[in-house]
């Protein structure tokens, strides 16, 4: 885990995005990732493929798929906007002038 921590750091430094490896960090030890997920979902696509499985059940396990993907932008959009509001400091609330202003 340390490991993992330090690779995050590195890639913050480069001014790289690391929001999967702090997902994966946060979620250790109490729930499965998205990314570990769609990994293990991806895998059992293979799986089904070598194994000759029904079209039927591979579109229903690429739907998986597409769910997990779904989910992983829209908590990822969600953690932009929240660092967004954190970098620049934004209060939350609308100043009482710009309430005056907003009436006209």
């Amino acid at each position: 885990m340390l490991n993992k921590k330090l690779e995050i750091l590195q890639k913050l430094d480069n001014g790289e995005s690391a929001s999967t490896e702090v997902e994966d960090v946060r979620n250790e030890g109490n729930t499965i990732s998205h990314s570990a997920a769609l990994q293990s979902v991806e895998t059992l696509l293979d799986y089904m493929g070598q194994r000759g499985f029904d079209y039927g059940d591979i579109t229903a396990v690429r739907k998986i798929c597409v769910d997990i993907r779904q989910e992983m932008n829209k908590q990822q959009k969600q953690r932009r906007i929240t660092d967004f509001f954190k970098a620049v400091n934004v209060k939350r609330k609308i100043p009482s002038l710009m309430l005056y202003s907003m009436q006209i």
